[in-house]
Parts: C-alpha cells; sequence; structure tokens
C-alpha cells in the first residue's frame, strides 16, 4: 500500500479516526504503538513530542508589513497563480483551504471560504504562523516538509489536540536548479480529503510550480555541483544533469577545494585515511573522468580544468562578506552528509561551525529559529539556549534546553 495515503480501500473512516485516537492516547502515555499506524506518523508524533505537548497551538512569527515584505520577496510569489489556477476551485467551495509555506513551516498564505478560513483561525492556521512539526507536531505541511515528501495527515493523526478535526494533504516545493527546499503547497479540509486524488492533486501542484520556476529560474552558465543537504551530488554542465555516486561526489567535492590539483595518493587519503588501495583510488577516478570528460578533469596531478560552481562554495562566500542570513538561506544542510571520507568531513565541519557561530554572533531570532528547527541543528544546546535569551516566552524554547540538558547530562554521566 501506499505509504503516503491515510486510507487503504476498504478503510472506515469513523473506525479509523476512533482506532488513530486511542493511539494517540496510548503514545501520550508512553505505550508501545500499535502496527497499523503509519510509520511516516509514528516517526513524526516522536519528533512533534521533544519539542511541544498535546494541545499546543501554533505560533504566530511574522504579521502585517513583515508578512507582506518577506512573503512578496520569497520565490513561491512567483508561483501563486499557478496555485490558484489549480487548487482555487477547491478554496473556494466552502469547505476547504489551500495554504502555502515556506521551508521553516512559516505560513505564507492561507485561501479559502471567509466561513471556513475562521473556523481555522481558531487554531492559527493563519499566515504568519509556524506550522512546521516542532510548533504545530504532526500537520500535513509540516510533516511533508521534515520528510520532503508528499503526503496526507488523516484526522486524529495529527499530534496536536486542536488540528484533529481537520484532513490535510501536502507536497514540498523545490528550487529546479539547486534542489532546495522552497516551501509545502497544501490543501486542508473535511475527512473526505483523505483519498488518493487529493495527494494527486498537490502533488502535480507542486511539480507545476517546479517546472514554471524552471522556465524563469536563472540560467546556470557554469558548471554547477549541488552537495549540500544530499548524500550523493548533482552536476549541471552543458545543459544536463548528472546525478554522481558516493564516491564520485566525494571526489569532485574534494577536487573544487583542490584547485592547484592533488595526486592519486593524496586524494586516496582524503577518502579512505590510511587504509587506501591505489589501485582503487585510480579506478575510481578513471570512472569520474569518464563522467566528467577530459574538457573538465585533467590528470597528473588530478585538478578540474574548469572552475566549478558549488553551494557549499557560495554559503563560504556569503559568511567571508559578512551576510550571514543570505548564507543561511543558500544552505540545505550539511555537505554529503552521509559520506565518512577524511577530507569530506573536514570540509563539512569547518562549514557548519562558521554557520553555526556567525548565526550565534549575530544574535537574530529569525536565524536561530532557521537553525535550530532544521534536522541537523535541532539539537543543538548552544542556539537553543541563546533562542530562549531572545525569546523568554517561547515554551517550545524552555522545553527543548530542559530536554536537551538532562540528555546531556546524563551523556556525560555514562562516560
Amino acid at each position: 500500500m501506499n505509504p503516503w495515503l491515510a486510507l487503504t480501500p476498504g478503510d472506515d473512516p469513523v473506525e479509523r479516526i476512533r482506532l488513530i485516537g486511542r493511539a494517540h492516547e496510548r503514545f501520550l502515555a508512553g505505550e508501545r504503538q500499535p502496527d497499523r499506524l503509519r510509520p511516516v506518523v509514528a516517526d513524526s508524533w516522536a519528533r512533534s513530542a521533544a519539542f511541544i505537548g498535546a494541545d499546543s497551538t501554533a505560533p504566530i512569527d511574522l504579521a502585517d508589513a513583515d508578512l507582506e515584505a518577506y512573503r512578496s520577496a520569497h520565490p513561491l510569489a512567483r508561483v501563486m497563480p499557478i496555485f490558484r489556477d489549480l487548487l482555487g476551485g477547491l478554496a473556494e467551495d466552502g469547505d476547504h483551504m489551500m495554504a502555502v509555506c515556506d521551508a521553516n513551516g512559516r505560513l505564507l498564505w492561507v485561501e479559502g471560504h471567509p466561513a471556513t478560513l475562521r473556523s481555522a483561525a481558531s487554531m492559527n492556521f493563519v499566515p504568519g504562523a509556524r506550522w512546521d512539526e516542532a510548533h504545530a507536531g504532526t500537520n500535513a505541511p509540516g510533516t511533508a516538509l521534515a520528510v520532503d515528501h508528499a503526503l496526507q495527515i488523516f484526522a486524529t493523526e495529527h499530534f496536536s489536540h486542536p488540528v484533529q478535526r481537520w484532513t490535510c494533504a501536502a507536497a514540498p516545493v523545490h528550487d529546479p536548479g539547486t534542489g532546495r527546499l522552497l516551501g509545502a503547497i497544501d490543501v486542508t479540509g473535511g475527512d473526505h480529503l483523505a483519498n488518493p486524488h487529493s495527494l494527486a492533486l498537490v502533488r502535480a501542484t507542486a511539480l507545476a510550480a517546479e517546472a514554471y520556476l524552471r522556465t524563469v529560474g536563472p540560467v546556470v552558465r557554469q558548471p554547477h555541483v549541488a552537495a549540500l543537504g544530499r548524500d550523493e551530488a548533482r552536476l549541471a554542465v552543458n545543459g544536463r544533469q548528472v546525478r554522481l555516486g558516493r564516491r564520485h561526489s566525494e571526489l569532485l567535492a574534494l577536487l573544487t577545494v583542490y584547485p592547484e590539483g592533488r595526486t592519486g595518493d593524496q586524494l586516496g587519503i582524503e577518502l579512505y585515511g590510511d587504509d587506501v588501495n591505489p589501485v582503487t583510488i585510480r579506478a575510481e577516478l578513471s570512472r569520474l573522468r569518464r563522467i566528467l570528460g577530459p574538457e573538465l578533469l585533467d590528470s597528473r596531478p588530478y585538478r578540474l580544468r574548469t572552475a566549478l560552481e558549488t553551494d557549499f562554495g557560495l554559503v563560504a562566500r556569503l559568511l567571508d562578506a559578512g551576510r550571514t542570513a543570505e548564507a543561511l538561506d543558500a544552505y540545505p544542510g550539511p555537505l554529503l552528509p552521509g559520506s565518512d571520507a577524511p577530507g569530506v568531513v573536514r570540509l563539512r565541519r569547518l562549514l557548519d561551525h562558521r554557520l553555526r557561530t556567525a548565526i550565534l554572533a549575530a544574535g537574530d531570532r529569525r536565524m536561530l529559529q532557521t537553525w535550530l528547527n532544521s534536522t541537523w541543528g535541532g539539537d543543538d544546546l548552544d542556539l537553543w539556549e541563546a533562542y530562549a535569551t531572545l525569546a523568554p516566552a517561547d515554551p517550545v524554547a524552555a522545553r527543548r534546553v530542559a530536554v536537551l540538558t538532562r540528555e546531556y547530562a546524563c551523556n556525560v554521566a555514562a562516560t
């Protein structure tokens, strides 16, 4: 069965609401999850419980002129006509709402019949509110961002009690040039949305938006490597997209930071440490050269004949210029996070440290929120403490600082 659909053929919606509601009660009581609960929901409940209580309401983060300025400059503003064209009919029928959020789960637009919007406002489903899992618990737009996949969340599958009378379907939207997550498109309404058509519709809408952005976005003239937030790099060259394997991704990342070139032995140490087999590294480089072509990769020493633009190089340059907010916006995640190659690990830690230090020094609440609500920054106690100082009334911050402080104390005691 499709794990992203809320109901399977033959399911009784009323009975599912009851069963999942009982599972939710048991989860809050600390009991084991039932087998029939979807794994994507069980995982989301676990993530949500680390940040909020089940009676929490999403906070409003932006309003009025600040909200208008932020969303008018957001890349998704360009595709709102597409969203309205494809989903506007649903949003006007009185039973549904269309919502668009940014990559941090901040709602930018919420549109629908006035009566439906008034009903949703009681749970702060309004523009400017934070609907990522850390602030609103399990919900379609927030969970779609967390797992980077289109999905439905049905009634009592929502973590927060005030949201459990709604059902929603959402799909993430990406920058087609870089693969960076831009936000999500969502349809929210009654239980009848738990069908394959609503999921297919939001997914098709997201794809249509990405296709349009591809036509209006900047043309990448110089070969470009995207390696942040992904285990396998993507190379854009000569009008084609090439997805590289793990070792080739690591090699290309290393070659971009050594314009003067490296010998096979040097690259082998960067990849394998002291346990390097010269034959293996030569074979990997030979295969990479066939992929890139002799016009890009030279040998003796191995070096790139043409400078490649990289997403991690862009973040470093923005940090060099003191443009921390822009660097954070351009950072979809750590460099090749699944890599254990010594040279890549060093590059990854250096960039993460530079960005994290710049965010801490800036003392900007919004930048701290962005880092802390990411999958890689959620356990950063120092930044949680800095954020809690800036937002003493935020219960999420106080709760997270307390949880992480206890966990770190237990880890220290164990060692």
